[in-house]
């Protein structure tokens, strides 16, 4: 048999291109169908959708940039959930939304792939490279076949509209030689099968309908907005335990006129994303602003998740205008200006409120439709009584935040307060932060007649459960709030509305009164007696308004959808702990570091202030040795006011200093003329260069999985950029710091570039060593890297968390991430460790998360008072009341939001969202 050529520019009449002349004229009479197809495209039905109905089988094997590296652990082993991350984010690339293909046609590509009519197999390229010749076997019902190959791709553009060469070989030799190609590809071990995540998404598409946000309203479905978002689209989606959050604060809102929670989840659970999504869908639902209230380092963090993970314009109020997601300042007013944000979302700092800016004033003439917290543990009393007396009084030394929230809570239907310590050191302030919740509204703790508004009453209640109170005392403590309607019990399961059923009590009523009691009939004062044995454990208004998912929990907990642990474990193995790994200085740099010791002294003696400008000096000396050098040089000379580190330390407090005099400047001196006398290495660095190029302990080189190095100072950063550019001069080395001082570094040569393009070569392996200050902590998923390197450990334990959580973090490629904390042996980080990390662990394992309140332990230490350190730690943790139990099997959401249709219509949402207060 002859070999037949057929060529896209020789075809006339009806059949003018390949896919009808061709393709439809063979598979009309074919049982089966095996194609070498390159890319996997959903426009293959436009093309050959009425021949593939009457064939049995067709199999079609397709390319990805997938990377077999990050799709393979170290040990080989597959790592199913990378794969079908990386293949989910190339499918959402082809933008199957916007390529106008009929739903019919969608639908039916789904039904073959759904019952295996056609099977899709993936093959990344890093295998045989790109996938470019284009081959297939067709057999018909009468056992024959041919085969062909050319350069049409298996897509509309492929069959129809592209200029193809396509050769078809009847012979023997010929379809087998084809075949054998094609099963080689198809059952190659590094092959996988089309995603389930991709075929339900082709389902989607097939259904997708585009609402109006007057049609939205009416069914109000929480994925609509944010289905097509790019925490979908460019991103791995939405975790069960983030949707339910975001769920039950949207369903509060407009069943209950205002939604009451604070969200608690241990750092890298995504609070921030789960916060912002429920800020757009109230944005959308209401007519009235949202205030964002965040420390002043996490403003930038805020606005970039809106925008980056949601696209939702919102705007930063400097403390003279507006600065919107396009970095565009809007003419100023004054200090009321502050209440002519120019779109609906609105982010302060909480240095504002604290420093009483006249600004802030203006905020609280204003009505809100949500308020949201951020960091909300820093709103507390001053006067924290000890750790096991129960017996406290209400809020008596308010900080200014925590008073400010007071005045705000009744402008705000919903009012979210987010923090991973809601308990720092005693449990009252988990009480505070509900009766900021109460104020307003009055669902939480119930109205001022209610036991819970005791605090006293309220914490021993929880903690020593009133189990021989009659009948009439318990129904005081049930009735006021009264549970709502579709809270479970453990006894009768909907025991709540059964007893608002028999008072005709509303889903929306607050409370019942104190005689409703005698009109329960007798099956539900059964269930009150019933009840009596768990209420206080299980239903007490704490764990009803305070989420906190952690880690551990989630890794356990079963998704009942996908059958699969809600969160996917990522484990950490930490390196640096032992006594014997603090790193030694050599002479001339310990000298230095013993002034600089002298000098926070000195200091103290003659400023009495909250210890943190007096112990500056230490804290940088402790990042790295040229740390310290310039920091005692600005000391000296009175130039910290230009300090850029400055806005990541400490953003309250006034911190510009007079030039040193006398016996400070003298040990400033000393730091400064022995360090720049010393020509030895930092020993952290040569450290770093041992971890990136050997590893440790059989983990293999830190560089092959690629690294973060953290610390808390752009200098010591840039340092070590350099440093690592010059020594590895074939790597990229990534620097992402704050505005304008993020670059690239090759070879030594500095490129200042954007930082979102630093985001996008780590994604994409082109940077495997990234250096970060903690502008890095926040907001910045690094799942491609599998190590990170604490250069200096911060003194407030929070941000260790966080930087952990940058890999620590859904998505994560590798089953086990290391971590190495450095520390030089003697400073002040080596005095904590050795002290006191065993109580600091032990407090770490009871609230979940170091409280960073805990920073004035570090203080305490570098200036000597180490006893006082101690006592600032709990010390009987066995005996301590309170321990968080909010982890419970309904903190996940079980719908799909994945297989929502019906999708809001984008012009609406954004001329909504950019709509000003």
């Amino acid at each position: 048999m002859s070999i037949k050529r057929f060529s896209s520019r020789r075809l006339r009449g009806e059949k003018q291109n390949l896919g009808e002349s061709f393709l439809n004229e063979k598979l009309r009479h074919a049982v089966t169908y095996d194609r070498i197809a390159g890319y996997f495209s959903p426009s293959i039905l436009e093309v050959a959708g009425e021949s593939l109905e009457s064939i049995q089988k067709s199999r079609m094997i397709c390319n990805s940039h997938v990377s077999l590296q990050n799709i393979v652990d170290a040990d080989g082993s597959l790592l199913d959930k990378s794969f079908k991350d990386q293949l989910w984010l190339e499918w959402c690339g082809e933008e199957i939304e916007n390529q106008s293909i009929p739903p019919n046609r969608l639908e039916r590509l789904y039904h073959f792939l759904e019952t295996k009519k056609l099977e899709v197999k993936i093959l990344p390229e890093e295998r045989f490279g790109l996938i470019h010749g284009k081959a297939g076997v067709i057999t018909y019902r009468d056992g024959s076949k041919t085969s062909f190959l050319g350069s049409a791709n298996e897509s509309i553009h492929g069959w129809k509209l592209n200029y193809e060469l396509l050769w078809e070989d009847e012979s023997e030799e010929g379809i087998l030689w084809i075949q054998e190609e094609f099963d080689s590809l198809w059952n190659d071990p590094k092959s996988f099968y089309l995603t389930r995540d991709i075929i339900e998404d082709i389902l989607r598409n097939s259904k997708r309908q585009i609402i109006s946000k007057e049609e939205w309203k009416k069914d109000l479905d929480p994925a609509s907005p944010i289905i097509e978002s790019p925490v979908y689209r460019k991103q791995n989606g939405l975790w069960s335990h983030q949707k339910y959050f975001v769920n039950k604060v949207f369903e509060d809102h407009n069943k209950y006129g205002g939604a009451r929670y604070v969200l608690a989840d241990q750092v890298g659970l995504g609070k921030t994303l789960q916060l912002a999504m429920a800020a757009q869908l109230i944005a959308l639902y209401g007519e009235l602003p949202i205030l964002i209230i965040a420390p002043k380092t996490l403003l930038l963090q805020w606005q970039m998740e809106f925008l980056d993970l949601l696209e939702v314009p919102s705007a930063i109020w400097n403390g003279n205008a507006w600065v919107d997601e396009r970095n565009v300042e809007h003419p100023k007013f004054g200090p009321s200006g502050i209440l002519k944000c120019p779109r609906k979302i609105g982010i302060i700092s909480q240095g504002l409120i604290n420093r009483n800016s006249e600004s802030v004033k203006h905020l609280l003439h204003q009505k809100y439709e949500c308020v949201i917290l951020d960091e909300a543990h820093r709103a507390r009393r001053k006067n924290i009584p000890a750790a096991d007396n129960l017996d406290v009084s209400d809020v008596e030394d308010p900080n200014r935040l925590y008073r400010f929230l007071i005045e705000l809570a009744p402008k705000t239907k919903t009012l979210l307060l987010a923090t991973a310590t809601p308990v720092q050191l005693h449990p009252i302030e988990a009480w505070d932060l509900l009766k900021v919740l109460n104020t307003g509204s009055e669902m939480v703790l119930g109205d001022r007649y209610s036991p819970w508004m005791n605090p006293s009453q309220a914490l021993n209640a929880m903690f020593h459960p009133l189990k021989g109170i009659n009948e009439n005392e318990f129904w005081q403590w049930l009735r006021n709030p009264l549970p709502p309607a579709e809270e479970t019990t453990e006894i009768g399961g909907r025991d709540f509305r059964a007893i608002r059923n028999s008072l005709s009590l509303a889903d929306t009523a607050i409370a019942a009164r104190q005689d409703d009691l005698e009109k329960l009939p007798p099956p539900d004062k059964a269930k009150l007696r019933d009840l009596r044995k768990t209420f206080f454990l299980n239903h007490n208004p704490f764990l009803r308004r305070i989420i906190q998912r952690q880690r551990k929990y989630l890794e356990e907990q079963i998704d009942p959808e996908t059958k699969r642990p809600i969160l996917d474990r990522v484990n950490v193995q930490l390196f640096g702990e032992r006594d014997e790994d603090a790193i030694l200085l050599n002479s001339t740099q310990q000298v230095a570091y013993d002034a600089a010791i002298e000098y926070c002294k000195l200091l103290r003696n003659k400023k009495k202030g909250s210890g943190f400008l007096e112990t500056l000096i230490l804290r940088r000396i402790g990042s790295s040795m040229l740390a310290g050098k310039l920091t005692a040089k600005k000391l000296l000379h009175g130039g910290l006011e230009d300090d850029p580190d400055l806005f990541f330390e400490q953003e309250d407090e006034d911190l510009i200093e007079e030039p040193a005099l006398s016996e400070e400047a003298d040990q400033l001196n000393i730091i400064i003329n022995s360090l720049e006398l010393d020509n030895q290495l930092d020993p952290k660095f040569l450290k770093i260069k041992e971890l990136l190029i050997h590893g440790i302990e059989n983990t293999g080189p830190w560089l092959e999985r690629g690294c973060i190095i953290f610390s808390g100072y752009y200098s010591s950063a840039k340092w070590i950029a350099e440093q690592l550019s010059g020594f590895i001069s074939e790597q990229v080395i990534g620097l992402y710091s704050g505005s304008n001082k993020s670059a690239i570094l090759k070879a030594g040569n500095y490129i200042p570039v954007d930082r979102e393009k630093i985001k996008k070569m780590v994604k994409n392996q082109e940077i495997k060593i990234l250096v970060g200050t903690d502008a890095a902590s926040e907001g910045l998923n690094l799942q491609s890297l599998g190590t990170l390197i604490n250069l200096d450990l911060p003194w407030n334990p929070t941000k260790l968390e966080q930087r952990k959580g940058r890999i620590q973090r859904i998505g994560q490629r590798y089953n086990t991430v290391y971590i190495y904390n450095m520390r030089y042996k003697g400073s002040v980080e080596d005095t904590v460790h050795s002290a006191l990390s065993e109580r600091l662990e032990k407090i770490g394992d009871l609230f979940g998360q170091i409280p960073d309140t805990l920073e004035d332990v570090w203080v305490d230490v570098a200036l000597g008072e180490i006893e006082l350190a101690k006592s600032r730690i709990i010390q009987d943790y066995e005996k301590h009341p309170f321990e968080l139990k909010y982890n419970n099997s309904a903190s996940f959401h079980e719908q799909s939001w994945e297989k929502c249709f019906s999708v809001l219509n984008n012009a609406e949402r954004l001329s909504t969202l950019s709509s000003g207060w």
